[in-house]
């Protein structure tokens, strides 16, 4: 396990020499950097300490059109380490690196002022209180102050002293701050023959061994650590700090400068963030650099984003909703990018501008994932301070709710993946006993009144059914999600695990029963009510003749809804040959077993049937055919003879 410091500082201030005469490694890989003298990229060193552990440097450029180039290496630092020349003093570059580095969050580092042996002890004296007066307005205010000369070897005995204390400062705030997701993001990427791809970069939250299976983000590629170096060679594990991981299973198009190496819960591809926006330190008076971004952004605002070792350009949304004034002076502000890029709850970068390179704002993400659509109007004032404020201090239970209740529904794995953020681990109990998803507080009431209202109604419509089917309820209830949450049709499990929490808690509170796949209202005594028990009653008496009346004026005259005449129906009670014809059940086998009767002595003919009856042909003529059509009767040239389905005639006793 090792620190990353990274170097800060003007062009040509010395901050690869410094490292060469700390580490005896030339940052500058380069043929063009060792040609020109200048660091181009990001460069990489390492020291050993004489307590077996080591230091890892990111050396980062100086130059004006090279900050992009600085920021990949900066934003996967621990600490800082801010160079300045003697004979130059602070310049250009030193102050945009120190309101790049506070941007970036970066409180630990070191002053050094290199090049001491050039110009007089004065001058070194009120270069470093320059120094320290700019530093002093920055987050890393209180760095030691040290004074070398790489070329003579002057301090670097005491800065090497003073790295071991920044380096055991960083060690303590890690083991009590939130380590984020296991992730590494890729600064270079190559291929060695006979072994593949090689991606180099900075572990961060956790370890890794060879043989441990990973995901390249963007594109969710799985892939396996063959192998892992670390400084001198190859390790079998290596823990956070400058790390090269050998992969099996990834082409070198897919390991770009910006994807980043994952495992487990925690990392998200997205090109729509809603974070919170630090005001930028300014550091130089106002009329050296003209025109600099104001404070707060306008919305619509460009710029250029830098998180992790990944750049794209980007939109800041700061209208209506999406903006609102923190009580800490940050500012929320939806981010619009031109591609995904990887990032996580907690993550921190920076926006500048593309021409000049000022800084727009650091930034921390507070949602990769922000709500959508009529969900957005969720997003008030206090619960974005709540989420801003959590994220902020690492509480993931608080995160977690504030995110519940800007989306009204989060699925368990993103409660997860709020924990694996944020460090530590979330209640218990969302998981046991939400299951599948959680809801927010009023979401979950909406539901729970949708689900007791439409059992209501129900009943109140289907009087004689046991229950409303679960498949009625399902897509009124995904109705619900739709209008008040992020969830879209497509999210048919999420919408099931909502459902069935809901459906869990009122039956667990006895709101509701549960009869195979119907709902109930437990209070309702199953069955009709009196009323409309007497009312069908009264309609199968009507029936119950010969030549009954058309069955919906029947009906009506005897009070008896649809419902009734259903139920009637399916037990048999009436039977029904037409749309308006039906009789009660008695005198429909009564007529039935008349026609079978005829039948049997001869064929069987409608005018045969009437008089036998006393009807008419309004009635026989159907009949005949309900009797065909269940196979009692057999049409023939003759007549109707017994059918296939006709009861046997009963025995004659000899």
């Amino acid at each position: 396990m090792t620190v990353v410091v990274g170097t800060a500082g003007h062009i040509d201030h010395g901050k690869t020499t410094l490292l060469r005469a700390l580490t005896g490694i030339d940052a500058d890989r380069l043929p063009e950097e060792q040609r020109r003298g200048m660091t181009i990229d990001v460069g990489f060193a390492y020291l050993d300490l004489e307590d077996g552990t080591s230091i890892d440097f990111v050396d980062v450029p100086g130059h004006d059109a090279l900050i992009g180039n600085m920021l990949v290496g900066a934003g996967e630092i621990d600490a800082a380490m801010v160079v300045v020349a003697a004979d130059d003093g602070p310049r250009a570059q030193t102050l945009e690196h120190l309101e790049l580095l506070d941007a970036l969050g970066i409180r630990l580092g070191i002053v050094v002022i290199t090049k001491a042996d050039v110009v007089e002890p004065a001058r070194v004296t009120e270069v470093a209180a320059a120094t320290v007066e700019l530093v002093s307005r920055t987050r890393l205010a209180g760095s030691p102050v040290l004074v070398v000369s790489a070329t003579r070897g002057d301090g670097v005995a005491e800065l090497r002293a003073a790295l071991l204390a920044l380096r055991d400062r960083v060690l303590a705030e890690r083991a009590v701050g939130p380590a984020g997701p296991l992730r590494l993001a890729i600064d270079r990427a190559f291929t060695v023959r006979g072994r593949g791809v090689v991606v180099t970069g900075s572990l961060r939250g956790g370890q890794l061994q060879v043989g441990d299976s990973l995901r390249l983000e963007p594109g969710g590629i799985d892939v396996r650590v063959r192998g892992l170096h670390v400084h001198h060679g190859p390790v079998d594990a290596a823990g956070p700090g400058r790390v090269a991981i050998n992969l099996a299973g990834a082409d070198l198009a897919a390991c770009a400068r910006g994807t980043v190496v994952t495992s487990g819960p925690g990392i998200q591809v997205s090109s729509r963030l809603l974070v919170a926006l630090g005001p930028p330190v300014v550091l130089d008076a106002p009329a050296t650099r003209q025109n600099r971004p104001t404070w707060p952004p306008a919305d619509g605002a460009r710029g250029r984003i830098h998180l992790g070792t990944a750049q794209v350009d980007a939109s800041l949304g700061m209208r209506g909703r999406d903006a609102v004034d923190l009580p800490d002076g940050r500012v929320t502000a939806i981010l619009r990018l031109n591609g995904s890029i990887p990032t996580f709850v907690g993550d921190r970068g920076v926006a500048r501008r593309s021409s000049p390179g000022d800084v727009v704002a650091g930034f921390q993400v507070l949602d990769p994932e922000p709500a959508r659509a009529v969900a957005r109007r969720r997003a008030s004032p206090e619960r974005l301070a709540v989420l801003a404020a959590a994220v902020r201090d690492a509480d993931v239970d608080a995160a977690a709710d504030a995110l519940i209740g800007l989306h009204g529904i989060l699925n368990v794995d993103r409660v997860e993946t709020i924990a694996a953020c944020l460090g530590s681990s979330p209640r218990e109990e969302r998981g046991s006993v939400d299951r599948v998803v959680v809801l927010a507080p009023d979401i979950r009431t909406a539901l729970q009144n949708a689900v007791l209202a439409e059992i209501e109604a129900f009943h109140r419509d289907h009087p004689l059914e046991s229950g409303i089917p679960l498949g009625t309820l399902r897509p009124i209830l995904g109705t619900v999600l739709r209008r008040l949450t992020t969830i879209g049709r497509q999210d048919g499990t999420v919408a099931d695990g909502a459902i069935g929490v809901v459906l869990d808690d009122l039956a667990g509170r006895h709101k509701l029963a549960r009869d195979g796949d119907r709902l109930r209202d437990p209070g309702r005594t199953m069955g009709p009510p009196p009323e409309l028990q007497a009312a069908m009653a009264r309609l199968e008496a009507a029936l119950n003749v010969p030549a009954p009346p058309a069955l919906f004026d029947a009906a009506r005259l005897a009070g008896c809804p649809a419902e009734g005449i259903r139920t009637l129906e399916a037990a048999g009670r009436i039977v029904r040959v037409e749309a308006d014809l039906a009789w009660a059940a008695p005198s429909f086998h009564r007529l039935a077993a008349t026609a079978l009767a005829i039948a049997r002595r001869q064929p069987l003919t409608p005018a045969a049937l009437r008089d036998a009856t006393g009807t008419s042909r309004r009635y026989v003529m159907p009949l005949i055919e309900d009797l065909n059509r269940r196979g009692i009767l057999a049409r023939t040239p003759a007549g109707h003879v017994p059918g296939p389905r006709a009861p046997r005639e009963p025995a004659t006793a000899k």
